[in-house]
């Protein structure tokens, strides 16, 4: 699995956890609506480190618990650069 894949399917489980949408995080985070979309359609190859930790702000987590997950447990987990 891809790095990215891995973040945008981390993303969507906290959503529908916390029962938000994506554009609603994003909004909460601070970003715009199009930052979101280009992490969910692939268009971001690499969301920052900066992105992801507004966005556990958002959800009252900490970078921790975002990567704290079966995703990132997977020792083949490859990224794009």
């Amino acid at each position: 699995m891809q790095l990215e894949e891995a973040i945008t399917k981390r993303i969507y489980a906290l959503c529908e956890e916390r029962n938000i949408s994506p554009n609603k995080l994003a909004t909460l985070s601070g970003m715009p609506a199009g930052s979101m979309k280009s992490i969910f359609y692939g268009k971001s190859k690499n969301p920052g480190t900066r992105t992801i930790l507004d966005m556990c702000q958002a959800l009252d987590i900490s970078l921790y618990d975002f990567f704290n997950d079966e995703l990132f447990k997977d020792k083949d987990l490859e990224g794009t650069y």
